[in-house]
């Protein structure tokens, strides 16, 4: 054991004498950093030397541990000598600035226009009594679907192409499972909306593989397919203008019955007829409907106590719609000349 402390002792002295002539030895701050994490940083030569005191005797411990120690402060004073010697070093031949040059341009940042779209529709449904939860953009298959009236091998489900990530786990296709998770922790009445990111396998000048949907949910004792009407009524002329029509579709979703999509009159021709409606003077813009009997059987509420719907829409296409944008890509290519403009 005299052997390895005398060892150690040796070591600790070449240690420091090959940092100390290092350290003094550099050029600048980048370089005086390597020496420091060379020796002193976690995995540095002196605590690998450091871990070895642990094996030695208990009467040779504090003696090699004052020595280490000793080594350490030294190195650190010869460090930070150095240190401040370079850093006066930079500033005596730094150049002095003229304030008389012109200053260089600066941007000031500016919201994203789907950030825009989602706090105009946060501020319409917080005026019409809803409340914003969040939950996870990766789902569990049964909250995604099977909760939602999606049985397995369901066509539906072709409705939603999914990016699974295991057999039973996904990246959610809708924020809905939300609606699912309320509804299990929370007894009506519920008035909610579930804004957020959702992602399905799909790729145009129309459609994107992540977007960003807002699904609203209400349910009490008395809730009324008219009531979702005067609902989203008031969202449309509230998020576009007072003049802008609507029309309810007969349409299918596994968890609404019965279901509708609703189309706003073109906002481009005013329904007359255009080439972005196709001629038809109409723009499909969400879906809606009445909660399906066997969603509530799902979260254990009795359908013949409670009724509720829920609707849906994608906010890149109410963006679209609001600003006129033709190709969805726009809004995550980071083109300063197209953001600016919102």
């Amino acid at each position: 054991m005299i052997e390895q402390y005398i060892s150690l002792a040796e070591q600790l002295k070449k240690i420091q004498t090959e940092a100390n002539n290092e350290i003094l030895a550099a050029q600048d701050l980048d370089s005086l950093e390597s020496m420091r994490v060379k020796y002193l940083g976690r995995n540095g030569l002196l605590p690998q030397l450091m871990k070895k005191i642990g094996s030695l005797p208990e009467e040779e411990k504090p003696t090699v541990g004052k020595l280490t120690n000793e080594c350490k402060g030294l190195i650190e004073e010869v460090w930070q000598e150095k240190c401040s010697q370079l850093k006066l070093d930079a500033a005596q031949r730094k150049e002095k600035i003229d304030l008389t040059l012109p200053a260089c341009p600066f941007f000031i940042g500016r919201k994203h226009p789907i950030t825009l779209i989602m706090e105009d529709a946060y501020k319409i449904f917080a005026g019409l009594g809803f409340g914003i939860v969040e939950g996870p953009e990766i789902e569990s298959d049964y909250y995604n679907f099977e909760a939602l009236n999606f049985p397995k091998e369901h066509p539906a489900r072709d409705m939603h192409d999914s990016f699974y990530i295991s057999e039973d786990v996904l990246l959610r296709t809708h924020t809905s499972p939300v609606q699912v998770r309320i509804m299990e922790k929370t007894q009506p009445p519920i008035r909610i909306i579930a804004p957020g990111k959702v992602y399905r396998r799909d790729a145009d000048v129309t459609h994107s593989p992540m977007f960003h949907q807002i699904e609203g949910l209400l349910v009490d004792t008395s809730s009324s397919f008219s009531e979702l009407k005067g609902i989203l009524t008031a969202f449309v002329h509230q998020m576009f203008d007072p003049m802008t029509s609507l029309r309810f579709r007969p349409s299918f979703f596994p968890f609404t019955e019965p279901s509708a999509e609703i189309d706003i009159s073109c906002v481009m021709c005013r329904g007359a007829g255009c080439r972005v409606c196709s001629n038809t003077g109409w723009l499909e813009i969400l879906g809606a409907g009445m909660v399906d009997p066997e969603v509530f059987k799902a979260v254990g509420y009795d359908p013949e106590v409670f009724k509720g719907f829920a609707f849906g829409m994608g906010m890149e296409r109410i963006a679209m719609l609001k600003y006129g944008i033709g190709d969805i890509r726009l809004f995550y290519e980071n083109d300063l000349r197209f953001l600016t403009q919102f």
